[in-house]
């Protein structure tokens, strides 16, 4: 695993409130490429005021680690796959969370991702919130490579851009 995450590598001014390094007040996630070569892990710590009630996760929060660590992972599936130097954004297209049971706030959580499926500028990917070694959350969806002219494709360019100068 390196030391630095993709949001760090790739989106250093990213102000996306699950993943962006640059929002003092998000989540600010940090996904690693998994060891195995496939997907993506991440570990978080909840703070208090992400409570949904004494010492259980909100499960808005729930839902905004799971989309942004599977958005990462269909982004670096297809840097990957297509040899770019860098990667493309992707855009949440479809998003299915199922809770599984209560989510603790008492300790580090887990999750992992991986790419199920892949054609084109689609991407399936499954994901996995754990908490002491049980799963919480799962999480199934399909991210998109944002066209030209996306405002969220312009704004990643922008970014990229100001990362090389």
């Amino acid at each position: 695993m390196t030391t630095k995450s993709l949001q760090d590598t790739w989106a250093p001014e990213s102000i996306c409130f699950g993943c962006g390094p640059a929002n003092d007040k998000g989540l600010r996630i940090k996904s690693f490429p998994a060891s195995d070569g496939e997907g993506l892990v991440c570990d978080w710590t909840p703070d208090g005021h992400h409570h949904a009630f004494p010492g259980i996760l909100n499960g808005g929060i729930v839902g905004a680690l799971l989309d942004c660590h599977a958005n990462w992972t269909a982004l670096w599936h297809l840097k990957e796959t297509s040899g770019a130097e860098v990667p493309s954004v992707t855009l949440t297209g479809e998003f299915t969370i199922t809770m599984r049971r209560p989510t603790p706030t008492d300790g580090p959580l887990h999750m992992t991702s991986r790419v199920v499926e892949s054609k084109g500028g689609r991407v399936k990917v499954e994901a996995k919130l754990r908490a002491n070694g049980r799963t919480t959350a799962t999480c199934r969806g399909v991210f998109i490579a944002a066209p030209d002219g996306h405002p969220a494709k312009t704004y990643w360019e922008q970014q990229l851009a100001a990362r090389e100068s």
